[in-house]
């Protein structure tokens, strides 16, 4: 059976979450592939039950699913055994979750220095969530990183915290005037958490192929979006991972010809997090309105999201890149009670038009966008299950949206409930 990848196309926060438990009933295995806990999902079941996930998949929600943490995240131990006691009280059986052997955990000093380096850069900062996320990527392609597997062996574990410390405190010290790290009590603070996931630990590379040999089905969830890709994104201003459809190979060990499907999430508008240019931003009431509205406030920061019109050049680039072959188009509920729904189909730079996304970093922050607009609908579309039973408008706006975006749209949420989604076209077929 295939491996379907979804991702998200704009800058992170379209509503994978959603994505990733509805399919999940289909699917045997869902695997993060990259990112760590600066990325979150919330999911809300039907019964009105709500869950903020931040590392573990959003297939733990989904009973006879086996989720996995691939090779290309990230883990902060303690986040992640306060995220599995907090499914555990909320009644969720978290047993079947793994681990890759080779991910790389989060250290207390990736944490001190992220945090002190982003206050370091002032008005030049990147926007990062301070969890030591990019600090433990650029140790890991430095290869002086802590891996999963690194918590099996003391010895190993205490050479590699010790080499990495006899550097990193004295930047610590002597650049930003901070105190130094007790190596003996971060080794401790690591062996002491280890002890309580070393038992689910694996090697996940080999489970998931031999998963798809058996004819089973893998779901590759990533975080953040397309445009916050380290190679792909709005760079510099871009997470530290890949999370474009082509990191979901390298970050769980399942060749690129295993996958058959790339599903896109999309959201009505568009949002982003953090700094960075946005051309479609709004900056007026009609942006706070989407703002409220949207519930736009990050899961894992709490900081407010920036708002804007849908954007499909960005769509187009995202198709493109990822090789996206359906769209969910997300939170579409939102925009109903607006008569008019301005659209960004290109852009003007120095006075020139262009369709596609700029080559430039440049370019980017002088776009410009151009509208559409089409007519709005002010009835609620919460209850609609089909297609059909949306106002002529609404559909009209994801019809004229899907023929300006590169791939079709498949599904629709409606609402941020579990069965709050219009079904187009199978995805999994």
């Amino acid at each position: 059976m295939p491996a379907v990848v979804l991702i998200g196309a704009q800058w992170g926060d379209e509503g994978k979450g959603k994505a990733t438990d509805l399919l999940g009933e289909r699917v045997q295995w869902v695997v993060r592939y990259q990112g760590g806990n600066n990325a979150g999902h919330t999911v809300v079941l039907p019964d009105g039950q709500k869950f903020a996930l931040h590392l573990i998949p959003s297939g733990i929600l989904t009973p006879g699913v086996t989720s996995v943490i691939g090779n290309g995240v990230v883990v902060d131990p303690g986040v992640l055994l306060d995220e599995l006691a907090g499914l555990e009280e909320q009644g969720v059986d978290t047993s079947r979750l793994l681990i890759s052997a080779d991910a790389h955990l989060i250290m207390p000093y990736h944490v001190a220095i992220d945090k002190v380096t982003e206050r370091y850069l002032g008005k030049a900062k990147i926007g990062t969530t301070g969890r030591g996320i990019g600090p433990c990527y650029q140790d890991k392609i430095a290869r002086v990183g802590v891996r999963a597997q690194d918590v099996l062996d003391e010895k190993i574990l205490r050479q590699k915290v010790e080499a990495a410390l006899d550097f990193k405190n004295q930047v610590l010290v002597k650049v930003y005037n901070r105190k130094a790290l007790d190596p003996e009590q971060v080794v401790d603070s690591v062996l002491e958490h280890g002890e309580k996931f070393s038992s689910r630990i694996a090697d996940t590379r080999l489970l998931l192929n031999q998963a798809l040999e058996n004819g089973e089905t893998v779901l590759l969830e990533g975080s953040q979006g397309t445009l916050l890709d380290v190679d792909h994104g709005t760079y510099p201003f871009v997470t530290s991972s890949n999370p474009t459809s082509g990191g979901a190979s390298a970050g769980s060990g399942i060749g690129p010809t295993r996958i058959t499907t790339v599903i896109g999430i999309l959201k009505a508008y568009t949002t982003r997090v953090g700094s960075g240019p946005f051309p479609t931003e709004l900056n007026d009431e009609m942006g706070e309105h989407l703002r409220k509205t949207g519930g736009e406030f990050g899961v894992t920061t709490g900081r407010s999201r920036r708002t804007g019109w849908f954007d499909a050049v960005i769509a187009r680039y995202a198709s493109r890149v990822n090789g996206i072959t359906d769209y969910f188009l997300t939170k579409l509920d939102v925009l109903s009670g607006l008569e008019k729904v301005p659209v960004c189909v290109g852009y003007t730079i120095d006075g020139e038009r262009v369709d596609e996304m700029p080559m430039t970093q440049t370019d980017v922050h002088h776009a410009v966008p151009v509208y559409e607009e089409l007519p709005g609908w002010f009835e609620d579309i919460s209850h609609c299950r089909t297609f059909e039973e949306l106002p002529a408008n609404a559909r009209s706006y994801v019809e004229h949206l899907e023929s300006i975006s590169g791939a079709r749209i498949s599904a629709i949420g409606v609402g941020p409930g579990r069965d709050q989604t219009i079904v187009r076209h199978d995805m999994l077929a």
